[in-house]
């Protein structure tokens, strides 16, 4: 007997019909994560969350901004709507989908990664863009960038050098602004000083 083609980790109305999914999730043997569905021991990795979100779009874009967030595990949510971006130099056709967005950015070739066949924005370019972003509120925007960072601390600094040295964007002074209170937060302190003030918990975001 021939061994059976392995599916993917987050499955979709491609692999099986819903009638099947549905069953299965009754069963407990799948749960719903965004618009798929998963085994429910499947580990909750980038990998697992960047393939959910690849579901909402039918082509190959690069996940950013609070869908990057949620990939990276600085979300315990993902968006309501997911947020895609293209280099500036692809010609995309209009997304016809009202829970994602696709925009045409400057991207350089390092600020993406793959998880498999999905593309993301790195650590630093996710965090490049969350504080510049000015459709994100102040508060939130801080809150998401510190638990992007709170465990790569040593990646801040790259994040910093990226602000500074972009003269000329939009919105420069609001995102060193909101850079300035991620470095505080992220900054150490005396736990024998100051007990109970550990950060616990992520923050979540709905639209």
């Amino acid at each position: 007997m021939g061994c059976m083609a392995r599916l993917p980790a987050v499955l979709g109305t491609d692999d099986l019909p819903l009638a099947e999914l549905c069953a299965a999730r009754l069963d407990g043997e799948l749960f719903a994560i965004d618009d798929g569905w998963a085994p429910v021991d499947e580990p909750d990795l980038p990998e697992f969350r960047a393939a959910a979100l690849a579901l909402r779009v039918p082509r190959s874009l690069i996940i950013e901004r609070t869908s990057a967030a949620w990939v990276h595990g600085a979300l315990d949510v993902p968006p309501g709507i997911a947020q895609f971006c293209v280099p500036s130099s692809a010609r995309i056709a209009v997304l016809a989908e009202r829970r994602a967005t696709v925009r045409e950015v400057r991207i350089e070739d390092h600020e993406v990664v793959r998880f498999g066949d999905v593309r993301c924005t790195s650590i630093v370019r996710t965090g490049f863009d969350l504080l510049r972003d000015p459709d994100l509120d102040d508060d939130l925007a801080v809150e998401v960038t510190t638990a992007l960072f709170d465990a790569r601390r040593a990646l801040l600094g790259e994040l910093a050098d990226r602000l500074e040295g972009a003269f000329r964007m939009p919105y420069r002074s609001a995102a060193l602004a909101r850079l300035g209170r991620v470095e505080l937060r992220l900054r150490p302190v005396d736990v024998r000083q100051m007990p109970g003030d550990a950060p616990t918990g992520q923050p979540s975001l709905t639209r």
